[in-house]
């Protein structure tokens, strides 16, 4: 409880202030003794016939009637005409309201300051049980390196112009994080289709059959060669939605951790030196680096423990 610093009672003292008058002092000297009036020592003992102890305790000081509030109906609509971006001076001028009360009512419902685009989608997590039941694919495209550009120098001006582009091609196991990344000069379908081939490979030999694709939907996904290897290897392929990337949050995500710790983390002079460094980065992701959703364990700790001495390299 708040009880201001020059309170003159508190519960405590107030039940003592009740015991007094009741064992049979009078209101009067009991006020006279503590230094209030004698209707503030009626009132603490009317209140404790009539509510007990917890008639002791402070109360809002809120009336218990308001009749001039704005009433409950425009308090609604100016909510709504809020949310729909409406200016304070506008809604006082729609519904005939003063611009201070309006300002006011939307303070106190923390409408003052309205964020700036559309209201967040919320974050719908998931996991499948099991490493293979879903495996994220994705191809990110980064310039080729020609010399030390300006991310690392600053210089915009000096920027090479004509040197291309590489594709990093990722697939990411659902379940364990495990990835799988091929830097490759394409983004076709045939590019796309082999590249799945070697993943579901690699994934093969980790002790992983993979049971579902999902990826984007680009056009190299969405043609016959992928569509053939699906059947082939009884894969059920999935698509994100229409301008949704975050159905594909994980190589999303994993896309991320790739181009800060390994694209971006140090300045290399041609695009030979940052696929050289691709590998022993990928080691270092499945095998070594902590990952937070797997309680600080790396990617393999979901694997089973067969063959995984072989396969660490």
């Amino acid at each position: 409880m708040d009880v201001h610093k020059n309170a003159r009672t508190t519960p405590l003292s107030r039940a003592k202030i009740v015991a007094r008058v009741l064992s049979g002092e009078s209101a009067r000297a009991v006020a006279d003794d503590i230094g209030i009036c004698e209707s503030t020592v009626r009132k603490w003992v009317r209140r404790y016939l009539a509510e007990g102890r917890a008639g002791l305790d402070d109360r809002s000081c809120r009336p218990r009637r308001s009749p001039t509030a704005t009433a409950v109906t425009l308090v609604r609509w100016i909510e709504q005409l809020r949310q729909q971006r409406w200016t304070a001076a506008e809604i006082a001028a729609r519904l005939q309201l003063g611009r201070a009360t309006v300002a006011r009512l939307l303070a106190q419902r923390g409408l003052a300051r309205l964020p700036t685009g559309p209201a967040p989608v919320p974050v719908q997590r998931y996991e499948w049980p099991h490493p293979g039941d879903l495996v994220h694919a994705d191809v990110k495209k980064l310039g080729a390196i020609a010399r030390v550009g300006h991310r690392i120098h600053g210089d915009r001006r000096t920027r090479a112009r004509g040197v291309g582009w590489d594709y990093v091609h990722v697939a990411v196991d659902d379940a364990s994080r495990l990835a799988y990344v091929e830097v490759l000069g394409e983004e076709d379908a045939p590019t796309v289709t082999a590249f799945l081939w070697r993943a579901l490979a690699w994934f093969r030999r980790h002790g992983i059959r993979v049971r579902r694709l999902m990826t984007d939907n680009a056009f190299a996904y969405c043609g016959h060669a992928v569509a053939t290897l699906c059947a082939h290897q009884r894969i059920r392929h999935l698509r994100t939605r229409p301008y949704t990337p975050r159905t594909n949050g994980k190589a999303e995500r994993f896309i991320q951790t790739l181009l800060r710790e390994w694209a971006y983390r140090r300045p290399y002079r041609t695009s030979a030196m940052r696929d050289r460094a691709l590998g022993p980065w990928l080691h270092y992701y499945n095998w070594h680096r902590r990952h937070s959703s797997l309680a600080g364990e790396p990617p393999v700790s979901r694997l089973r423990a067969a063959n995984l001495l072989r396969l660490h390299s």
